[in-house]
C-alpha cells in the first residue's frame, strides 16, 4: 500500500484544468485500502486523491495513466470546513442515508489527500450520533421493504 496510481477522465485526459483559474489544475491518483475500524471490522475501499498545481509544472512532471507513484492516500477528518467559501462539499455524511456525521452538534468534515509519506495515517473523527444514523437506515430499509412489496402485487397486472 505504498503506492498510488495515476488516473486518467472518460476522456483519457492526466491533468484536469481548473475551470475558474486554467494556469492550476490537478492530476487525480487513486489506490487501494484495507480498512479495519474501532470495532474490529475490516472492509477495502477504493481511495481517490487530487495532486494539485500549475498546469505547466503539472506538465513537466510528465505523469500517464496507470504510473504508479510513491505514497498514501490517507483520510483526513476536520471540525474545520477545508472550503470555507463551500463547506457543505466536504461534510461527512453516513453512507446513502444523508446524515451529516457529527459529534454533539458539530459536523465532522472529511477529505482525501495524497501524501509522499508512506508512513502517513488516517485522521479518523467518531462521530456520535450513531443512534440517528441507525434509526433513518432502519426507515430507508422499511421504505425499501414497502416498495418491494408494493411491485410483488402490481406484478401480475405488468405480465
Amino acid at each position: 500500500m505504498n503506492k498510488v496510481t495515476v488516473a486518467a477522465d472518460k476522456n483519457g485526459n492526466v491533468i484536469g484544468i481548473s475551470p475558474n483559474n486554467p494556469e492550476y489544475g490537478w492530476i487525480r491518483v487513486e489506490q487501494s485500502a484495507r480498512v479495519i475500524n474501532d470495532r474490529g471490522w475490516l472492509r477495502n475501499s477504493k481511495r481517490s486523491a487530487l495532486i494539485k498545481g500549475k498546469v505547466e509544472d503539472l506538465l513537466a512532471a510528465n505523469y500517464r495513466e496507470g504510473e504508479e507513484i510513491t505514497g498514501r492516500i490517507v483520510v483526513v477528518e476536520s471540525f474545520t470546513a477545508f472550503n470555507p467559501e463551500n463547506p457543505d462539499r466536504d461534510l461527512k455524511i453516513a453512507g446513502e442515508t444523508g446524515v451529516i456525521c457529527r459529534v454533539d452538534d458539530q459536523p465532522i468534515y472529511r477529505q482525501t489527500f495524497f501524501t509522499p509519506n508512506v508512513n502517513a495515517e488516517d485522521e479518523i473523527i467518531m462521530h456520535t450520533n450513531a443512534e440517528e444514523i441507525k434509526g433513518v437506515q432502519s426507515a430507508q430499509r422499511g421504505l425499501k421493504s414497502i416498495g418491494n412489496s408494493i411491485l410483488k402485487e402490481l406484478e401480475p397486472d405488468f405480465k
